[in-house]
């Protein structure tokens, strides 16, 4: 979607979606899904530290030896952290407070305006209630009813690259069941679990891009689903059913 400008602690993202929809003249249908990056939500909620004003404990001035990491920021992300999972040189994986497994507990300075070297960017505080929030705004504005996201690049094991991730969800199902559908040949499925959320969230990534591109808002139109809206909280996996935490 283009339109929305660089973002400011304090903007309104609807605001600025609903100006750029109109000077687009783009009307919103129902189930159009709206993925908004993170980077552009923490921005808005101002979720800036500055690094300067950390002082690291004893924990976070051992591991940032081990992971030649500054400690003020290891002492962040060990704030936004439940535990800590695996680290090694330039490496450290934890467990967020919010449920996510991921580097550097999502805190992050790329895309910082110049002039902000010592600020760092935390995950929004509440994404599922920031994306009900949008959604409701949205939906009362142009009387449909949308799903909205909220995505983030995350790295996965195994594997080389980042790929999209959805943090916060409203809307739309987080996972579509189709246990017990019937396969190709009539077989019924027993194991299969999409991860709804995640997919258009991966997809919105190659439009959003990693860099300069500047496309922190993508609309995807043309998907269709019956089940109710469940929330990212909702999707994530209990601890002790998980085989690799």
């Amino acid at each position: 979607m283009p339109g929305i400008p660089l973002i400011r602690k304090g903007d309104d993202l609807v605001a600025l979606t609903i100006d750029a929809l109109e000077r687009s003249e783009y009307e919103p249908r129902d189930q159009d899904v709206f993925v908004f990056s993170q980077k552009i939500v923490s921005k808005a909620e101002d979720r800036y530290v500055d690094l300067a004003s950390i002082t690291p404990s004893h924990q976070a001035e051992e591991l940032a030896a081990k992971t030649e990491k500054d400690p003020r920021l290891v002492e962040v992300v060990l704030s936004q952290s439940r535990r800590v999972l695996k680290f090694r040189k330039h490496v450290l994986i934890t467990v967020h407070k919010l449920g996510f497994v991921m580097a550097n507990a999502g805190v992050d300075r790329s895309n910082l305006k110049s002039g902000t070297a010592d600020f760092v960017l935390l995950l929004p505080d509440d994404p599922d209630r920031t994306c009900l929030d949008i959604k409701q705004r949205l939906d009362n504005y142009y009387g449909t009813g949308v799903g909205v996201l909220i995505c983030d690049s995350v790295g996965r094991p195994w594997r080389n690259g980042t790929v999209g991730l959805a943090l916060g969800c409203a809307g739309l199902p987080g996972v579509r069941d189709l246990r017990g559908n019937p396969d190709l040949y009539g077989r019924p499925l027993e194991a299969s679990q999409v991860g709804y959320a995640d997919q258009i969230a991966a997809a919105a990534n190659l439009v959003m891009g990693e860099a300069e591109e500047g496309q922190p808002l993508v609309v995807a139109r043309g998907l269709r689903w019956n089940e109710a809206g469940q929330s990212v909280r909702q999707t994530l996996r209990a601890e002790e059913l998980d085989l690799f935490l």
